[in-house]
């Protein structure tokens, strides 16, 4: 799908108005586009095809390149995603092509941080400001995975109480899909901190105004972002340790109550199972009250041997 948008500058605050074609100043938003509509941008635009295609690729890493006067800049952006009723974090590549005219966005699927640039809500946004809107999504970007990171923070916190309470499969499972996330974001986070670091080296676009100072503020914002994932995945990483030694733990006790239980009650079993040999001459064959001096005699044994074992702490 295309779709053309260009800043109206005659209004204050400036506006997106969506255009029926490529103009000067504008720009292309491509979500999920077919064949016929690469071709059909590059073929109007004069733009190479192969950087239109780059962001398609969902192993396409973030990364900055050139052509003829032509910048390609990929970067990762994150992306909620619903498997089996399982709501999981990745990324997905955003690709940036941005030319003397217009630029053009393209990616595999829904951009949800270029929603907010067509409900105008980023402050001082015009699309013919190519390099300053390039920063404004990179920044946006950062923005999100912050977003994204403090619902993982919730997530971790909920996942803890539930685990103090029980310790269930379906928790650990849901630790594991978190620290999947957090790999995937400390990833894209690292890369896409080297891509802006190379456009504040090399300078590939030209910069006006404070352009330069809001790059500073974008890979500070980015380095932050990518500081809490990696901090979250350490916290999750000795939470998942912790808790396996907690579940391990808990199995070796059980287990030890279990063989103390089934040390008390052999003693009556086999006292039981002496009395039910069929053999002559066995001790209080011919008492009357036979039956419950063994019993009680089992039963006494048995608490003794107990409380030898509470002493010494067996559970």
């Amino acid at each position: 799908m295309i779709q053309y948008y260009r800043s109206k500058i005659d209004t204050e605050p400036p506006v997106i108005e969506v255009i029926q074609g490529p103009e000067d100043g504008s720009w292309i938003r491509m979500n999920s586009p077919s064949e016929t509509e690469l071709a059909q941008v590059a073929g109007s635009c004069v733009l190479p095809l192969h950087f239109l295609k780059a962001a398609l690729d969902e192993e396409e890493r973030p990364r900055i390149d050139t052509e003829d006067g032509v910048v390609l800049i990929v970067l990762d952006i994150p992306m909620v995603s619903d498997q089996d009723g399982t709501r999981t974090l990745t990324t997905l590549p955003l690709g940036i092509v941005i030319s003397e005219t217009l630029i053009v966005t393209v990616c595999s699927g829904q951009a949800a941080i270029l929603d907010e640039f067509i409900a105008s809500k980023i402050r001082h946004f015009n699309t013919g400001r190519r390099t300053r809107f390039l920063f404004q999504i990179f920044y946006r970007n950062a923005s999100l995975y912050l977003n994204h990171l403090r619902q993982i923070e919730k997530s971790i916190s909920r996942i803890e109480l539930e685990l103090h309470r029980s310790m269930k499969n379906e928790e650990l499972f849901q630790m594991m899909e978190l620290q999947k996330s957090l790999i995937y974001f400390s990833t894209s986070l690292k890369s896409n901190e080297a891509v802006l670091e190379r456009i504040l080296r090399t300078k590939p676009l030209k910069m006006y105004g404070d352009d330069e100072e809001f790059l500073d503020d974008v890979i500070i914002e980015n380095r932050q972002a990518m500081e809490m994932s990696q901090i979250y995945l350490h916290i999750l990483n000795g939470m998942t340790n912790a808790f396996a030694t907690i579940i391990s733990n808990n199995l070796s006790i059980v287990m030890k109550f279990l063989a103390s239980i089934t040390i008390i009650i052999a003693i009556p079993t086999m006292i039981a199972s002496f009395y039910g040999m069929n053999v002559v001459d066995l001790p209080l064959s011919e008492v009357p009250l036979a039956f419950e001096i063994i019993f009680l005699f089992s039963v006494m044994i048995s608490v003794i041997l107990g409380l030898f074992m509470w002493r010494r702490k067996f559970f």
